[in-house]
């Protein structure tokens, strides 16, 4: 993707890419880059830090 031209025809049709997009893709690079037992042990985490909030939330 080092191809000035092609980078500036992505970005006519596209768009410039969103923060959230952004920052989307750096995370999903560093998640990548985490050995198997890591990326199951975060995923682990999230759901379970997910779980515990929605628990905390009254009823009504």
């Amino acid at each position: 993707m080092k191809n000035p031209t092609f980078l500036a025809e992505l970005h006519k049709k596209l768009g410039a890419p969103s923060s959230e997009a952004m920052e989307s893709l750096r995370l999903l690079k560093a998640f990548l880059k985490l050995a198997p037992r890591q990326r199951y042990e975060l995923i682990e985490t999230a759901e379970r830090l997910v779980s515990d909030a929605d628990s905390d939330r009254p009823l009504s």
